[in-house]
């Protein structure tokens, strides 16, 4: 533990508060910046980006695609796709929503593929659910079918995948 501390701080031990800073100034660069790569390193895959949020007064015509998080208030005719889509309570989707994670408390026309689909007492769907896992809370609106499928993000290969299920069931 001693010999770590002495190797980190080539200075002699009875000026340690002055030559430790200015040890890491004063070293060879390849140390520093490979701590500070390492700290980079170490701190980006902790490091999760808050979610975007669409605002109630904002209304987007288009179609939206991320791999971070979106959280809409607001309106949006056009299709999304992102990791964790949460529909609030004032918003409307007017077109098909693709996440690995739906929350819907709001209204949704169109259709929606997710690996977890969550309908709250408050959402409203008309439009069809792929899904691998699903919840309705008692209160939700749901118009259209429901369809379970490993891998619902594909919309290619889940229609060949369901039937050769279906026949061997």
């Amino acid at each position: 533990m001693f010999s770590k501390s002495k190797i980190n701080d080539p200075a002699p031990s009875g000026t340690d508060t002055a030559k430790p800073s200015a040890t890491p100034t004063a070293a060879p660069s390849a140390p520093a910046s490979s701590q500070k790569t390492n700290e980079f390193k170490a701190s980006a895959p902790k490091a999760k980006p808050p979610a975007s949020v669409l605002s109630a007064d904002l209304h987007v015509t288009g179609n939206m695609k991320t791999t971070g998080d979106i959280q809409v208030e607001g309106t949006v005719e056009g299709d999304i796709r992102a990791h964790l889509l949460t529909i609030g309570e004032t918003a409307t989707i007017k077109g098909e929503v693709i996440a690995d994670d739906v929350v819907i408390n709001g209204r949704i026309v169109g259709r929606v593929r997710g690996l977890k689909v969550r309908l709250t007492s408050t959402a409203r769907v008309e439009g069809d659910i792929i899904h691998k896992t699903i919840a309705i809370e008692s209160g939700a609106h749901f118009e259209g079918s429901v369809q379970r499928q490993d891998d619902p993000l594909n919309p290619g290969a889940k229609p060949a995948a369901a039937p050769k299920a279906n026949p061997a069931s």
